[in-house]
């Protein structure tokens, strides 16, 4: 099996929808409360909401996929930063996710490795992301890509409050 990363088009909204609402549901069911899964898939993760990223020329989209068939297995975000620690010329890694099945195969190895090539690209001086603290496996990945922590957040996901590390990679 080949997977392949490529750029979104205005065409791929669905595509990130369905693969941004399974990633969120694998990696959070039993961690966030349910109903506020659902709700966040169908509103942050709704075609809809990926339309309009995808139409805003100060985001990049990134789709990954299996090359024989084009399943999306994953896909990330870059765009301007609004985390608390954002200094001018930061990019954040607002979403990097991978379907559970392709982890552990360098997936989110050739993931990472886009948004830091593309967040130097753009002249980025440093990328920044948000982790959820409980999220051990994650935040290990980002400690051997680089990523130090400089701060904290509280994420919303309906009503409840889930605290993540903010982590930066000077580039």
């Amino acid at each position: 099996m080949t997977l392949s990363i490529r750029p979104c088009t205005p065409d791929d909204a669905v595509r990130l929808s369905t693969v941004a609402s399974a990633t969120f549901l694998e990696t959070y069911a039993g961690i966030v409360d349910g109903d506020d899964i659902i709700h966040h898939c169908q509103t942050t993760h709704a075609p809809a909401s990926y339309a309009a990223l995808l139409a805003d020329p100060s985001r990049k989209l990134f789709l990954a996929e299996i090359d024989e068939g084009r399943a999306p297995v994953g896909f990330l975000l870059l765009g301007p930063c609004d985390l608390p620690v954002a200094e001018p010329g930061d990019l954040e890694l607002t979403r990097i996710y991978a379907l559970h099945r392709f982890h552990g195969g360098g997936l989110g190895q050739m993931m990472m490795d886009t948004a830091i090539e593309t967040a130097r690209a753009a002249g980025a001086g440093r990328l920044l992301l948000a982790a959820y603290q409980r999220n051990g496996r994650a935040l290990a990945f980002y400690g051997r890509n680089g990523f130090k922590q400089v701060g904290t957040r509280v994420f919303h996901v309906g009503d409840n409050g889930y605290d993540d590390y903010v982590l930066a990679k000077a580039l």
